[in-house]
C-alpha cells in the first residue's frame, strides 16, 4: 500500500504543476478566459483537464480494490498510472515524442484493470 500513497502523492504534485502550468501561460499571454485560439494555451489547458478527468477516479477505483488484493497488483497499478500521467502530460505538452499515445493508452488500461479488480472483487467477497 505505501506505494500507492506515494504515487497518489505524486500524481498530486503533478496536478499542482499542470495547474500552475495554466496559470503561468494566462498570465504570460494575457489570456484570461478559454484558450484565446492559442495552441499552447490548448495544450496546457487539455493537460490539465484530461489529468483531472481521469486521474481522480483511477485513484478512487485502486483504493478501493486495495482492500482485496495484494501489494504488488496496486503497487504495479499505481506505477503505470504515474507513469502513463507523466508521459501524457509531457506529450500533450511537446516534451515527450509519443508520450499522449502511451499516456493515455496507459491511462486507459489502468481504468479498465481498476475496474475489472473490483468487478471481480466485489462477486467473490462473501457476505458473511
Amino acid at each position: 500500500m505505501p506505494v500507492f500513497f506515494v504515487c497518489a502523492g505524486l500524481l498530486g504534485l503533478l496536478a499542482v504543476s499542470l495547474t500552475v502550468s495554466v496559470g503561468r501561460l494566462r498570465m504570460q499571454k494575457k489570456i484570461w478566459l478559454g484558450d484565446g485560439g492559442d495552441p499552447e494555451m490548448l495544450a496546457a489547458i487539455r493537460a490539465h483537464g484530461n489529468f483531472m478527468e481521469f486521474v481522480p477516479l483511477c485513484l478512487v477505483l485502486i483504493y478501493v480494490a486495495s482492500d482485496y488484493y495484494g501489494y504488488w497488483p496496486i503497487a504495479i497499478v499505481s506505477l503505470v498510472l504515474l507513469l502513463s500521467r507523466v508521459l501524457h502530460a509531457g506529450g500533450l505538452l511537446g516534451f515527450i515524442p509519443l508520450g499522449r499515445v502511451i499516456g493515455a493508452t496507459g491511462t486507459t488500461i489502468i481504468l479498465v484493470a481498476a475496474s475489472a479488480m473490483c468487478l471481480y472483487a466485489g462477486f467473490t467477497l462473501k457476505q458473511y
